[in-house]
């Protein structure tokens, strides 16, 4: 039986984030992931919080340091327009006699999950961020004049240096998320609204949760008044993968049905392939179209909460 968190009040939560933070400000990232879970777990005691899934092969802008690895400043961005004025000739000109390196943040996140009660959007999520600032180019070159600042600071064609590291990696908390808040907000839009409550009504209610099989993949933006917004798309947990149903795969009856069963034992869970259909281009919208002239015909393999959302999705398609 899953417990309801305190933590889902909003003034709760803000302090929860507090303490999850300064817990991972004190941790090794050379410890692995089980002191992460043990310190979150600690913050979260009337609840199982478990690790998710870990996403790496991103980065972002890092600083700037010099010959013998001195801090010049923590941010390229912020340091350039400030050296320049916002004139690119000027900071050109500064630079001319010095030799400095641009480093980069390579990033790992690692997604906790906590679940709050029964609803698919009962699950609080904690994202933790593993950084590792690394040199990644000079700063300048003499055949190399930008356009811009932010041709300076971001170049698409610049040679790279080996990525040395610039200092211990570290761990730095990102943020936060009640799903349930997020999935309510107006940010979330219909689309997302739908894809909960289509699990809510399905079959795949019946397994263990939704945060045991997806996630959410947040990202902030701003409006052009300037007011900062949260978007969000269910990210599924596959360390396998997931299996691939193009067009020329989509079968009919009988066969259809092994499909769609199949397809479900490997990811975990019942009308499996409902959902991954909706995020996954992948896999067919035509493998609903076929499911759902297979169910008006003689073939009857869906339980019946589920053909009703397979003919509202008919009616009115949508996808993530």
């Amino acid at each position: 039986m899953v417990k309801t968190a305190s933590t889902q009040q909003p003034a709760l939560v803000a302090g929860l984030e507090l303490r999850v933070a300064q817990a991972c400000q004190a941790l090794e990232v050379a410890d692995g992931i089980e002191p992460i879970v043990a310190a979150i777990q600690d913050e979260l005691p009337d609840l199982e919080v478990r690790h998710a899934m870990t996403r790496s092969g991103w980065h972002r802008l890092g600083g700037v340091v010099d010959l013998d690895g001195n801090r010049i400043a923590h941010h390229i961005t912020e340091w350039a327009e400030a050296e320049s004025g916002g004139d690119i000739d000027e900071l050109m000109l500064k630079l001319s006699d010095v030799q400095y390196f641009a480093t980069r943040l390579n990033g790992r996140t690692h997604y906790l999950v906590a679940q709050t009660g029964p609803q698919a959007a009962d699950y609080i999520q904690i994202e933790v961020e593993q950084l590792q600032e690394v040199l990644d180019r000079t700063i300048s070159d003499p055949d190399w004049f930008p356009d811009s600042i932010a041709d300076f600071v971001d170049p698409i064609d610049f040679p790279r240096l080996e990525h040395e590291p610039v200092g211990a990696p570290r761990l730095l908390f990102r943020r936060l998320i009640r799903a349930a808040d997020l999935v309510a907000s107006p940010d979330a839009g219909p689309k997302l609204t739908r894809f909960f409550d289509d699990w809510d009504r399905s079959s795949a209610a019946e397994s263990e949760g939704f945060c045991h099989h997806w996630l959410l993949s947040v990202r902030e933006y701003q409006d052009r008044d300037g007011d900062g917004h949260l978007s969000a798309k269910p990210v599924p947990i596959a360390p396998a993968g997931v299996p691939e149903l193009p067009d020329s795969e989509v079968a009919r009856g009988v066969n259809l049905a092994n499909q769609l069963h199949g397809f479900d034992r490997e990811m975990g869970y019942p009308f499996a392939w409902y959902f991954h259909m909706l995020t996954n281009r992948k896999v067919s919208h035509k493998l609903a179209e076929a499911v759902h002239a297979d169910l008006m015909g003689a073939y009857d393999y869906l339980p019946a909460r589920d053909l009703k959302i397979l003919r509202e999705w008919y009616q009115a398609p949508y996808g993530l």
